[in-house]
């Protein structure tokens, strides 16, 4: 019997790992069908304030089985500060359900940043009206930064691209990270959010402290969508100016999105996205309809990116092997 042991990857090991967006698109969209067929499970995520009141601290913990690897992972994230990028630490461990053994244990940056924007992709792939044309990204944080390639790898039709961000160097890697991908595409940069947004089919939103107007429902075009990345710059009640709402998994927008459902009221949604990627729900009743829809990582989504990053990492030559349980 193999010894059992844990490969260690660092952020810096997975950092120049290539993943195209196309494949973690379909790794993800994959992972939302086999949880719609219950064929994986994924429990709500587990989230904890600190009781230290002048602490700005939030904690989470997610655990999960996919049933198309056979792999069981368990996520951890810590932030201390909502601002503080280099205070948040996000973990991912999975373990081998064929043969029991533990598989990899490895810094979770890289594949948040990667399966966040897939979610988005899904989510406008299978929800905005037809023909689109514009999208806008508000946001140039480590959830955003791969937005624009991959919602036009999941829509090609689109036109036009728009991003909206106050961080330099943010802008700037989200303006490379997009001409890496489509060199002969170009991003427009705007100013006047409400306007931008009133202009565009798609709009997505993952800032934290927004440093712009927080975005409501009905500055949408008819027919807009409205794509929340857990995001504090969208408006509280914005769910209530919705003609239809979706969720990723309306558990876990009962724990960090309680908000959206406005003052006292309870957050419902028409339909969850495993279900509409599984063909039981639509992704919109009408093409007037403004959709909202609240994306909130599952970590079925989460595994099978890691577990690509792993597998090729490791093939690399990239990390170390740790006999723990010697």
């Amino acid at each position: 019997m193999r010894t059992p042991a844990v490969h260690i990857l660092s952020r810096s090991d997975l950092v120049d790992i290539e993943l195209p967006p196309a494949d973690v698109i379909r790794l993800v969209e994959d992972a939302y069908l086999f949880y719609a067929n219950g064929e994986s499970r994924c429990p709500t995520k587990l989230m904890m304030e600190l009781p230290d009141a002048q602490r700005d601290a939030v904690s989470y913990s997610m655990l999960g089985y996919d049933g198309a690897l056979q792999q069981l992972g368990f996520k951890t994230s810590y932030r201390q500060g909502t601002d503080s990028a280099e205070k948040y630490y996000t973990t991912i461990s999975l373990y081998d359900d064929t043969t029991g053994l533990p598989f990899v244990f490895m810094d979770c940056h890289r594949v948040g940043g990667s399966r966040t924007p897939a979610t988005t992709a899904i989510i406008a792939k299978h929800c905005a009206k037809e023909n689109v044309q514009s999208a806008l990204m508000i946001g140039t944080g480590a959830q955003g930064i791969n937005t624009l390639p991959y919602l036009l790898t999941a829509l090609p039709s689109l036109k036009t691209l728009r991003l909206f961000g106050t961080h330099p160097d943010g802008i700037a890697a989200s303006l490379s990270t997009f001409a890496r991908y489509f060199p002969d595409r170009e991003i427009e940069l705007v100013k006047d959010v409400p306007a931008a947004v009133a202009q565009s089919d798609i709009v997505v939103v993952a800032s934290g402290r927004a440093a712009h107007p927080k975005i409501q429902t009905k500055w949408l075009p008819p027919g807009g969508l409205l794509i929340s990345v857990a995001s504090k710059g969208v408006e509280a009640g914005a769910l209530l100016d919705a003609d239809y709402a979706i969720a990723t998994n309306e558990g876990q927008m009962g724990v960090t999105g309680k908000r959206l459902a406005g003052s006292g009221d309870e957050a419902r949604i028409d339909a969850e996205l495993p279900d509409i990627v599984a063909g039981r729900k639509p992704g919109r009743r009408s093409q007037e309809d403004r959709v909202f829809a609240f994306s909130s990582g599952m970590i079925i989504t989460d595994i099978p990116v890691a577990h690509a990053l792993a597998t090729r990492g490791i093939a690399a030559g990239r990390g170390k092997r740790i006999e723990l349980w010697n």
